[in-house]
């Protein structure tokens, strides 16, 4: 199932004549890492395995991350955006879920990384281009 925009989202919130029906009907905030993270394997179709192999993360703390008895750094989520090669949206998704900051486009290193999410690149070529710009890199 499709996440609804933020903008479909207010416009239910703002229409609505029952905050309490609201906060149940969408749960705001309440999706962990892991939840989304499996949704999104489902819907592209892809393998945890093979996710946490090209995510160049430790089997077994990839494995927790994905069963939710982990939390990672803003970096390893970041990891595995590539890995599943997420779009922004999905990757702000996830950052939020995992409880840490969005990418920020005026932040210099986080620019890069969003130019990068925004043209498909994996992440031998988004650290190449972090280290390039004298940026640390996410692995």
């Amino acid at each position: 199932m499709a996440e609804r925009l933020t903008e479909e989202l207010l416009d239910e919130l703002l229409s609505t004549s029952s905050l309490e029906g609201y906060l149940e009907r969408n749960r705001p905030g309440a999706r962990t890492l892991a939840e989304y993270l499996q949704q999104l394997l489902d819907e592209k179709g892809l393998e945890r395995s093979r996710v946490v192999r090209m995510a160049d993360l430790n089997d077994t703390f990839g494995y927790q991350i994905f069963k939710g008895t982990r939390n990672p750094s803003r970096d390893k989520v970041l990891q595995i955006a590539f890995a599943m090669a997420l779009t922004l949206r999905e990757t702000n998704r996830a950052l939020t879920a995992a409880g840490v900051s969005e990418l920020y486009c005026k932040d210099r290193r986080d620019a890069i990384i969003i130019f990068c999410l925004d043209r498909g690149c994996s992440l031998q070529k988004v650290n190449e281009e972090l280290y390039r710009f004298g940026e640390r890199t996410i692995c």
